[in-house]
């Protein structure tokens, strides 16, 4: 998963210029030269918005493709999902020279596609004013509780306004059958698939649905999608605690930190307080007072990397008001929540009193971050959603696919249980490898970790039980 505060994607349209086909040249696709990098092959697949319905209206699904470098060497498709969600798979694909090793680039055409929803295939997109005037749900009384209800109504109204039918069937389950129509497309009988976050749930599924059509499955910072209500908010909250905890540690011994020698915890504890009572004054734009939420968010957003250096900064310049600029936002923005996280997770609405018992709770046990930001704001997202969710809770099957599950035990987006007991769903075609480090989504962070999933979805090489690759704090972002 990522961040809730999205990002504006411009939409791309692929170039007409048609290039070269490949010997194992797709069927059913006309590649052409992707706008943003001719090096890479576009395409579009237009897909059903209803399951089943073939003749009904359709949604195009913007695909990338970039070949294997050795075509002697080729050993099939690799699709590829970064998360989210929200994240573009055609981004991925485009970028795929920078995060995938050359050994993976020279064995697999990469084939990355953006779900329906997403990016260039009708995304999701609603009202940047309303956006800008989400509530905090750090709600306190029933009025401001009520008030937070009915914002994520309108603002769920106003996403499926703009965006039409499509927000109604964007659930991971049609993205998979997606997934099945581009397998179908690219004239493969299996392909291999990587998943990172949000991404492994369209993995794991897939794997479940279609075993046969599957040759192996990488989850890479894993959703485990049997979760309650109550367990994804106590996780995320305990995850990102952790986290908080790593950057105390750092900070007590890495000079690069510039809040070393000084109490990071009263400092933190002052920004939140400063925060809860309207006086803090974000130093990066100007006029903005940042409430407490605003500012778990910026922490959460920093263990991502991690980039506890920066986070250091943001405490020291908060406290004394530095000055900077701030940006114009665009009028609207996509925001998936909604429309794929609300028809994916099932959780119910509650009253007042329940939902603040249950931030007394988790502020218990997680006296500095109080609440993961991410759990927090993607639950109450799910206030407007009405009806019947189209892919609720539940275990994955077991599967018959060789999978690898990758989880990271400082991971603040997705627990290292999740991979754990995702791991255990899927059964013994599935294996579990540790990263003993911390940030979100493990590959590329050391050589071993990275070995590890490449020897698996090149050599479908399982690792030993047990397998930990240990941890290494990136220096590139001033935290080694």
């Amino acid at each position: 998963m990522r961040t809730t505060r999205p990002i504006l994607v411009a939409l791309l349209v692929p170039l007409i210029v048609l290039l070269p086909a490949p010997a194992s040249a797709a069927r059913g696709l006309v590649w052409a030269a992707c706008e943003d990098d001719p090096t890479a092959q576009c395409a579009t697949l237009r897909v059903p918005i209803k399951p089943g319905d073939g003749y009904g209206r359709k949604v195009p699904i913007a695909i990338a493709r970039r070949v294997a470098t050795q075509p002697a060497r080729r050993i099939g498709v690799l699709v590829v999902n970064p998360g989210g969600p929200g994240g573009s798979g055609v981004d991925m694909v485009l970028g795929a020279e920078k995060f995938f090793s050359a050994e993976v680039r020279a064995r697999f055409d990469i084939v990355g596609f953006d779900p329906r929803g997403v990016g260039r295939s009708n995304p999701v997109v609603c009202a940047r004013s309303l956006l800008d005037a989400e509530p905090s749900p750090l709600v306190a009384g029933k009025s401001a509780y009520r008030k937070l209800r009915i914002f994520h109504r309108r603002l769920t109204e106003d996403c499926a306004r703009r965006t039409g039918p499509l927000f109604r069937h964007a659930d991971t389950i049609s993205v998979a059958r997606d997934m099945d129509r581009l397998r179908r497309a690219l004239g493969e009988e299996q392909i291999t698939f990587y998943g990172a976050s949000y991404g492994t749930l369209l993995g794991a599924q897939y794997a479940s649905i279609h075993p046969r059509r599957a040759r192996a499955v990488v989850l890479d910072s894993v959703m485990d999608h049997s979760v309650s209500a109550r367990e994804f908010l106590a996780e995320g909250t305990a995850a990102v605690e952790d986290a908080f905890d790593e950057f105390v540690s750092w900070c007590a011994r890495s000079d690069d930190c510039i809040l070393r020698g000084r109490n990071v915890r009263a400092l933190w504890a002052t920004v939140l307080a400063r925060a809860a009572a309207g006086t803090l004054i974000d130093p990066y734009r100007p006029g903005f007072r940042p409430n407490e939420f605003d500012v778990l968010d910026v922490a959460f957003g920093s263990f991502y990397d991690p980039q506890f250096a920066s986070l250091a900064t943001y405490i020291h310049d908060v406290l004394a008001d530095a000055p900077a600029t701030r940006s114009r936002a665009p009028a609207t923005e996509e925001n998936s929540f909604p429309a794929i996280f609300c028809a994916d997770f099932s959780f119910p609405s509650v009253g007042y009193d329940s939902y603040a018992r249950r931030l007394r709770s988790l502020r218990a046990t997680a006296p500095s971050m109080r609440v993961s930001s991410l759990a927090l704001s993607s639950a109450v997202a799910c206030l407007g959603p009405t009806g019947p969710v189209a892919n609720p809770q539940r275990r994955f099957r077991r599967t018959s696919v060789p999978t690898l599950v990758v989880g990271s035990k400082h991971d603040p987006a997705t627990p290292y249980v999740w991979a754990t007991r995702v791991a255990d769903q899927l059964g013994p075609s599935a294996t579990l490898a540790t990263y003993d480090g911390w940030g979100h989504v493990s590959y590329g962070r050391t050589p071993c970790i990275t070995d590890l999933m490449d020897r698996f979805l090149v050599a479908l090489a399982r690792p030993a039980p047990g397998a930990t690759c240990p941890g290494v704090i990136p220096p590139a972002f001033g935290v080694g």
